[in-house]
């Protein structure tokens, strides 16, 4: 197994060269404190916005043919089983408001 290279501390003068030509460097300049405040952490800016109104996770029972048939057009059958019973209480609601 090969050895591990030995670290060794930077002195003082090459610490100083290093941080001066990161300093002279335009592409690289450190950030104003106004750009610090609005970073944000990537964990944030990732998936799908928060909805207003979430969808809640229920367990039910279906018989299969229902569930054959919405599985069988495709993917986001869950989202169309989901359109079909939201226009049956759309219907449903006008019908008892009458």
């Amino acid at each position: 197994m090969p050895e591990k290279p030995k670290r060794r501390c930077l002195r003082d003068a090459e610490n100083r060269a290093i941080t001066s030509a990161a300093k002279d460097d335009r592409d690289a300049q450190p950030l104003s404190a106004k750009q610090l405040k609005a970073m944000v952490p990537m964990r944030s800016l990732r998936g799908r916005p928060k909805s207003e109104h979430p969808k809640q996770l229920v367990s039910v029972r279906y018989c299969q043919d229902v569930l054959a048939y919405f599985r069988s057009t495709g993917g986001g059958w869950q989202s169309r089983m989901d359109g079909v019973l939201l226009k049956y209480v759309a219907r449903r609601s006008r019908h008892t408001r009458r």
